[in-house]
């Protein structure tokens, strides 16, 4: 979908932004103050990305400007590409370091694995964005090539010749689908959130491929098998009835039909006999065994039903306000999208606290659910297509610009991800002690409190604006307060949680997070927790 260029006239190169800088700094400082703590020879990696990374991201927020870029990406927004560079990398290594101190040889090469992905897939947007950029960028390829450069001589010894293979069929599924998402769902990410989003899945989808492969007499640990196949069996449903739906008008019963129809015999058909496959164990009667083994889980159950009820009701009372209101641009206000943000807090802090394989599985659950419903809104499924797009309009801002509303998705995304990330065995040996105890809460304490409590009190309360964006110096200070005094409480309610005075580090964690909300411009609800999660786990 590329798009002609302005005029001559308009091609003016305008400087970086104080907020873009400003984000830049923050950014740095994360990668310098992780690799202070788990400094090897793999951070010279890290370091040479991100360098690279600052540069290239330039050259992407010129060509967003220029409307030269190859894709159609979210608008209002910068490109994004140094704070999504550097994630998988970093997360590869604190997980490598957490691994070696738990003596576990495997989930270490796990890490090293991720942190090469993250650094080849990073490279890739980085030489397509140079690629398209006319005239071609001298000094910037100059530093990105150098930086490619380090990063091979570093690792050049690293991987195994299998590893090496994994890294490339990543960075290969990884060009394939953004040629197809990308041009299916134009504006609805930034480069560095496509890169963000699918190099993850990329590196989903290769690994349940190879788990498939290579299973044969042993099964798999059902809980890690069932949020793979879930996951990528969604993701691939919505890419068929995407490429389907050209040929077919989806909004008539007949297609509806079809669509509930061709949804259950996938379902049925593929879903359930992979895991089957990969777990040697019927999914179905595991699931209800899983779901229903002990009373706390039944009570649990329960009360997140209870929550998932209160969540209709305020999406049904809203529209109900807006509808006595009649205007048509009526819009909720801040306060009234913080609600979830608030049921999702209720929802998880018992779940990290009493039972969290439970919360690892009905947060898979309830990921495959949105995804669903959401196909339903987008292709307009009868019966309830239209009234998810009458009820959910309400709800949607700047950043839902595309055909696609995933911020709530980005939500359940930011909550749940230290939860599946961390790998269990590296948990155990007191692998996690200190500040990593606060690990599991990375996406309640960022998502949850910091941006939630930074929303409400900078839109009703805030005065002084961060230099270069709207928001406010009295919403950061209260979201690092916030999270402070959550802490607190989360000492007094989890026994099993001891920060072994590493009160500096988390101040430090929080802070740095708080400051990167302030800045930057990509989703918040995804990006926050990751940062927060790395910061903890180093």
């Amino acid at each position: 979908m590329t798009r002609e260029g302005p005029p001559r006239a308009a091609e003016a190169v305008a400087p970086l932004s104080g907020s873009v800088l400003a984000e830049a700094a923050v950014v740095f400082a994360v990668v310098l103050s992780v690799h202070a703590a788990v400094w090897d020879r793999y951070s010279w990696c890290a370091v040479a990305l991100a360098v690279q990374a600052f540069y290239v991201q330039y050259k992407w927020d010129r060509l967003l400007q220029q409307g030269n870029a190859v894709f159609q990406f979210r608008v209002a927004a910068n490109s994004g590409l140094l704070p999504a560079s550097v994630v998988m990398p970093l997360f590869g290594l604190v997980v490598k370091q957490r691994c070696q101190a738990a003596e576990n040889p495997h989930f270490e090469r796990f890490g090293v694995v991720v942190a090469a992905t993250g650094m080849a897939v990073a490279l890739f947007s980085s030489v397509l964005a140079l690629g398209i950029t006319r005239p071609v960028p001298t000094n910037t390829c100059a530093i990105s090539g150098l930086a490619g450069g380090v990063i091979l001589y570093v690792m050049r010894h690293s991987l195994s010749v299998g590893e090496v293979i994994e890294v490339l069929e990543v960075l290969l599924i990884f060009v394939y689908l953004n040629m197809i998402l990308l041009y299916l769902l134009p504006r609805c990410f930034t480069p560095g959130e496509a890169l963000l989003v699918l190099g993850g899945f990329s590196f989903l989808l290769n690994q349940l491929i190879k788990r498939s492969l290579t299973v044969v007499e042993t099964q798999g640990d059902p809980v890690d098998c069932f949020l793979l196949v879930v996951v990528v069996g969604m993701v691939l449903l919505g890419v068929f009835f995407s490429t389907l739906f050209v040929f077919m008008d989806s909004g008539t019963w007949a297609s509806s039909i079809f669509f509930h129809l061709m949804t259950c015999v996938l379902g049925l058909g593929v879903v359930l006999p992979w895991l089957h496959w990969l777990t040697r164990r019927n999914p179905l009667l595991w699931l209800l065994q899983f779901l229903f083994q002990t009373d706390t889980r039944v009570y649990l159950l329960a009360y997140w039903s209870l929550l998932a009820a209160l969540a209709c009701l305020v999406v049904l009372y809203q529209n109900a306000k807006r509808a006595a209101s009649e205007c048509k641009k009526h819009q909720a206000p801040t306060i009234a999208r913080k609600y979830f943000h608030f049921l999702v807090v209720a929802t998880y802090i018992p779940g990290i606290i009493f039972d969290r394989p439970l919360l690892y599985v009905a947060a898979t659950v309830c990921l495959a659910v949105f995804i669903f419903l959401e196909y339903v809104r987008y292709f307009r499924i009868k019966p309830l297509g239209h009234p998810l797009r009458s009820l959910l309009a309400l709800f949607l801002d700047e950043r839902d610009s595309g055909p696609l509303i995933l911020t709530h998705i980005y939500l359940l995304l930011g909550m749940s991800l230290p939860i599946w990330l961390v790998p269990r065995p590296c948990a155990q040996k007191g692998s996690l002690g200190g500040a990593r105890a606060l690990v599991p809460y990375a996406g309640v304490l960022a998502v949850g409190v910091g941006d939630t409590v930074a929303s409400i009190f900078g839109s009703t309360m805030g005065e002084i604006r961060w230099p270069g964006t709207k928001k406010t110096f009295e919403g950061t200070m209260t979201s690092i307060f916030a999270q402070i005094i959550s802490v607190a409480l989360i000492l007094v309610f989890d026994s099993g949680v001891d920060l072994n005075c590493g009160y500096a580090w988390i101040l430090g964690s929080i802070s740095t997070v708080s400051l990167l909300e302030a800045y930057t411009t990509q989703i918040d609800n995804l990006l926050l927790p990751l940062y927060l999660l790395i910061l903890l786990m180093a």
